[in-house]
């Protein structure tokens, strides 16, 4: 359960930390509150699920990654759970999860998003997908985007 404080943090938080060299102690002085209290809360708050991490989120389109595909892949559905956790762990995977099939239309269940600075570099990267996932992919596609939207997570207010 969050307290009022809690509710605070997270709204002080949920754009990003503030950029200082101590961004922990300034969000302290923000909320009236000590440093210590601000990480022991935010540990708790992450050990609870009520929040799922703290992180830094790079603009990839500001370093060049501006080829973007979802990787798609049609994988028995005993064996998704073994073969996500395998892809998701490969260093150029942002984004790994299952999801259902849509049957006859759409056959895929394991999502797997790749950026890289060109469509190419992406195939690449996707032909190490099928590489390591092997025969267990009856069959792949990539997505690209094709627009930036603005993506946003839950926000709650104080």
């Amino acid at each position: 359960m969050l307290d009022a404080i809690d509710r605070r943090l997270i709204a002080a938080t949920q754009q990003g930390l503030p950029l200082v060299r101590e961004p922990y102690r300034e969000l302290a002085g923000r909320l009236g509150l000590d440093e210590a209290e601000i990480i022991a809360r935010l540990k708790r708050l992450l050990d609870d699920g009520a929040i799922r991490r703290i992180g830094a989120i790079p603009n990839h389109y500001a370093l060049g990654f501006t080829a973007n595909g979802m990787s798609v892949w049609d994988v028995a559905d005993e064996l998704v759970a073994e073969i996500g956790a395998r892809v998701g762990a490969l260093d150029f995977v942002t984004h790994c999860y299952e999801r259902p099939r849509h049957l006859p239309l759409w056959p895929y269940n394991l999502f797997a998003m790749v950026h890289g600075r060109s469509s190419d570099e992406v195939h690449s990267k996707v032909g190490e997908i099928a590489a390591l996932i092997g025969p267990a992919a009856c069959s792949h596609d990539v997505l690209f985007s094709t627009r930036i939207l603005k993506k946003t997570g839950l926000r709650i207010a104080a």
